[in-house]
């Protein structure tokens, strides 16, 4: 069983910077796509970013420029890099992961980290 823990949400003003990070645990067979989602009150959750195996990513239009997601394979870790942080980023953010071993493909989630950017 593997399982997803985020860390480093918090409140922030706007304008500050926020980390997240995702680790990954348990009987790990290979991870591939990581990403970062986020679902704000009364909307659907959302795809802020998106990390492959080999490295290659993609954002939502709305954090291009501002957020970086990048990935630590030796600990299984993927993070959010949050700057020039608005009001309209405040949400829970969930990690993703994609767990593949033979015969069998997961989507996991994370328990969701709360993002509150406020004056």
């Amino acid at each position: 069983q593997v399982q997803l823990v985020e860390s480093g949400g918090g409140l922030v003003q706007p304008g500050g910077s926020l980390r997240l990070s995702c680790a990954a645990s348990g009987n790990i067979f290979s991870i591939y796509n990581m990403g970062w989602y986020r679902q704000a009150p009364g909307k659907q959750r959302e795809l802020v970013a998106i990390i492959t195996r080999g490295g290659s990513t993609n954002y939502a239009d709305s954090v291009k420029g501002r957020f970086t997601i990048s990935r630590d394979d030796a600990k299984n870790t993927v993070y959010l890099q949050m700057n020039s942080l608005k009001p309209e980023d405040t949400a829970v953010y969930y990690c993703n992961a994609d767990h593949v071993q033979p015969g069998r493909s997961d989507g996991l989630w994370g328990q969701g980290t709360q993002v509150t950017v406020s004056s």
